[in-house]
């Protein structure tokens, strides 16, 4: 029996079915070999997807979904439900693998994991479908058991192609399903597809069949695969895949490019030997190259910030300073420079542990995020000293913010309570280089320290 966590579940179910229903009922004309077998069939990627996605808990809806789409196609009742429990299975095999040993739905982000998937989701889970489906047909005697081997084969690689072509881009557009692309992109973009439209309708299209049929021209659509992998990613990489699936079919079932044979079913076989392979290269390549890249972009990240708070380190600050004295010859409008002091660092540390006291830097740290705009830069000088750089600030301004830092660290209900002494300088009038700056916020920062006469004492 199946128990429903939330009332949304239901419709949720009934698209997901009526999807699998559509992609399936488009995917069995083209059937060949058996009516309920066919070479092109996207269902076992959108199941797949779903069960990555939503958990098992759709499996009634790829059930319903399956048994729909072959009850109404060929067959009786019982060989239809023999199928949906393959169909079933299949996606229900499949999630558990790629996500034991695979990433689960994080199976694109390194390239290992995609050659994982393409193994275990494109080979092993796709052979429990083809094999529940066949065995069904032929004991119900809708298929002759001399043709076992050859509907296998059809429905396993069907399935297969499937799941490597349609998974990831499912996946991967639901990751990420904005298209924020700059004009340069934009035009990038139109020119790669627009190349791939044109290499795919001269190697797949019928004007120059007749001078291409037995030439191996489908590796021209190659480069622009890999064009797409170094310069956009998994993403665009898995949408070019897709691209080139449609075309390639589309020619393939009207005679056209190199896989055309007498028979459809084998031309179709062939185009989706060839399609499965490009994918798995493809989407393992741009995942490499995604990688790389955040690596090299950790490294630079590592580079220009603090790594016990996370803040900026000085090197970041000596930048965010030349930069706001640039804006100033530009706008006239000065700027404030912020010196934070931990007080009695060295007695939390002495008290409590080092530990202690790096958490209290860390506290400091979180509060100084939580004020900064998004034009502030805030960093760590060194030791228990801060720096925050406000752009087109006043002296004003820059003391209301120290106020809210002071006040806010004070009750934030952590323990040990802490505080921390604040010194102010505003470009020019402070100083016009960045030692007169911060000479000037750290002698206002003393100034304030030696002043004060009451200070909230540490608990033991």
């Amino acid at each position: 029996m199946v128990h429903w966590r939330y009332p949304r579940d239901l419709p949720l179910l009934g698209a997901l079915a009526g999807v699998y229903f559509v992609a399936g009922k488009l995917g069995l004309k083209l059937a060949f070999v058996n009516a309920s077998a066919t070479a092109v069939w996207p269902c076992t990627g959108i199941a797949l997807a779903a069960f990555l996605i939503l958990g098992y808990r759709v499996w009634p809806a790829i059930l319903t979904g399956a048994f729909l789409v072959n009850l109404t196609t060929a067959g009786s009742v019982a060989t239809s439900m023999g199928i949906a429990v393959g169909n079933t299975l299949e996606g229900v095999v499949g999630c558990y693998l790629v996500t034991r040993f695979a990433g689960g739905p994080h199976s694109f982000e390194r390239a290992q994991d995609v050659f994982k998937f393409g193994f275990l989701a494109g080979m092993v889970s796709t052979a429990v479908s083809a094999t529940i489906g066949v065995t069904s047909l032929a004991l119900s005697g809708f298929a002759e058991w001399t043709m076992y081997g050859p509907i296998w084969s059809t429905w396993w690689l069907g399935d297969a192609v499937g799941a490597v072509v349609v998974t990831p881009f499912v996946l991967l557009w639901r990751e990420n399903p904005r298209l924020d692309w700059t004009r340069k992109q934009m035009l990038e973009l139109a020119f790669l597809f627009g190349g791939l439209f044109l290499t795919g309708w001269i190697v797949f299209g019928g004007r120059f069949h007749f001078a291409l049929k037995n030439y191996p021209f489908e590796y021209l659509c190659i480069p622009f695969l890999i064009w797409t992998a170094f310069r956009f990613g998994r993403r665009k990489a898995t949408t070019a895949i897709c691209v080139l699936a449609v075309i390639a079919a589309w020619g393939t079932l009207h005679g056209f490019g190199p896989f055309a044979r007498e028979s459809q079913n084998t031309s179709l076989l062939l185009l989706q030997a060839f399609m499965g392979l490009v994918a798995v290269t493809t989407l393992a390549l741009a995942a490499e190259v995604t990688e790389h890249r955040h690596a090299d972009e950790h490294i630079r990240q590592l580079a220009v910030t603090d790594p016990l708070t996370g803040l900026a380190n000085y090197r970041r600050l000596v930048d965010a300073f030349d930069s706001e004295i640039k804006r100033y010859g530009r706008t006239g409008r000065p700027f404030a420079l912020l010196l934070l002091d931990l007080d009695g660092l060295k007695k939390i540390n002495d008290t409590y542990g080092h530990l202690v006291g790096s958490e209290a830097l860390c506290r400091l740290a979180n509060i100084l995020r939580i004020h900064c705009r998004a034009i502030d830069t805030a960093g760590r000088y060194g030791g228990d000293e801060f720096v925050l750089v406000l752009p087109e600030t006043e002296f004003g301004a820059a003391r209301r913010v120290a106020d809210r830092i002071s006040e806010r660290l004070r009750t934030d209900g952590d323990e040990p309570p802490v505080s921390v002494s604040t010194g102010i300088a505003v470009y020019p009038q402070d100083g016009r280089t960045m030692d007169e700056l911060f000479g000037m916020a750290d002698r206002a920062l003393y100034a304030k320290k030696h002043s004060s006469k009451t200070k909230l004492p540490l608990q033991t």
